[in-house]
This record gives C-alpha cells, sequence and structure tokens, in this order.
C-alpha cells in the first residue's frame, strides 16, 4: 500500500483494481479543513488522464506489475510475435496491444514489456532506433538553404520527416518517443 506522502510523478498505483500513473500531484494544506492531495492520473490500460483528490495519509494500492525483457521476432498475421529473454517463452500481442509502437518495431529489437497481473500491459521501445530509409523523393541542388524537410519511408512503413540530404538507402536514427529524425546512423 502507498500512502499519499509516497506520491511522485512517475508512480504506478491501483485503484479499484485499475492501474494508474500518476502524471502529476500537488500538496494543498487549506487554511480552515485538513490537507489533501490534488493529483492527475493516467489509466494505463485506456490511456486516459482522470483528475482524483486523497485525503492527506490516504492509502491506496500497489498494483501488481511486471517488466520483463523480451525480444521482437516476427509479424504473423494481425498478431506480433515476441520471445521472453530469459525463458525462451513466446508471447502473441494484436495489433491495438502494440499501438502505435508498431511503427518503430523491427525484427530481433529487444523491448520492455510491463504485465499487470499476468497480463501484457504496455511495451516500450529503446529511446533510439536505427532504420533504412526505403523511399523518398530526392533533394535538389540549393535546397539546404531552406533547411526544409522532407517525408521519408523507412523499413518498417513509418513515415517521418527528415532534412532535405538523406536519400533512399541512407541508414538513420530516429527517437522512438517523438518519432523525430535524429541524425545519419555510423
Amino acid at each position: 500500500m502507498y500512502s499519499t506522502a509516497d506520491f511522485k510523478k512517475g508512480l504506478k498505483i491501483e485503484i479499484e483494481g485499475k492501474p494508474f500513473l500518476i502524471v502529476d500531484f500537488q500538496h494543498v494544506k487549506p487554511g480552515k479543513g485538513g490537507a489533501f492531495v490534488r493529483t492527475k492520473l493516467k489509466n494505463m490500460i485506456n490511456g486516459r488522464v482522470v483528475d482524483q483528490t486523497f485525503r492527506s495519509g490516504e492509502k491506496v494500492g500497489k498494483p501488481d506489475m511486471e517488466e520483463k525483457e523480451m525480444q521482437y521476432l516476427y509479424r504473423e498475421g494481425n498478431n506480433f510475435v515476441f520471445m521472453d529473454n530469459t525463458t525462451y517463452d513466446q508471447i502473441y500481442l494484436t495489433k491495438d496491444q502494440v499501438g502505435e509502437q508498431v511503427r518503430f518495431l523491427q525484427e530481433n529489437i529487444n523491448i520492455k514489456l510491463l504485465y499487470f497481473n499476468q497480463e501484457p500491459l504496455d511495451l516500450e521501445l529503446p529511446n533510439f532506433v536505427e532504420l533504412i530509409v526505403t523511399a523518398t523523393e530526392p533533394g535538389f541542388k540549393g535546397d539546404t538553404a531552406t533547411g526544409g524537410n522532407k517525408p521519408a519511408t523507412v523499413e518498417t512503413g513509418a513515415v517521418i520527416q527528415v532534412p532535405l540530404f538523406i536519400a533512399e538507402g541512407d541508414r538513420i536514427r530516429i527517437d522512438t518517443r517523438t518519432g523525430e529524425y535524429m541524425e545519419r546512423a555510423k
């Protein structure tokens, strides 16, 4: 059990059997009455953000969460196959479970899979991935003066904005949290 004194940004708590992530919190001590904690919580199942107030000293549950290191193996129809790096067990996740992360999911990449009550809840890619550009318009001489960007399709099918000097076949580094081009990979 967590007390409101334990609250901090990023703490995972359980309320009414559902896991929540504390996005923001504020301890309030009014002149009259007891202190309370105003929080902004993100439901880790559906992603909704809610505001909730707790009395000072109130207790909330500690969720049954586990994080496992997994490796993405391949795609089979609408399912994605992952392997546990310690037990070598394979798990199938649907496209809905993988979500937006599918844009940068490449074979043999290691990810972290978060479980809640032995059910896969969320997956986390490495912060940066290196992908090959498979399609983009050619840049023209003199275009670099504007410092513009152009769309490029990478090997996973994601379309991102890249500088004009990037060509097909280039290996680039992408920030998976924002989906932005970082640099050419070496």
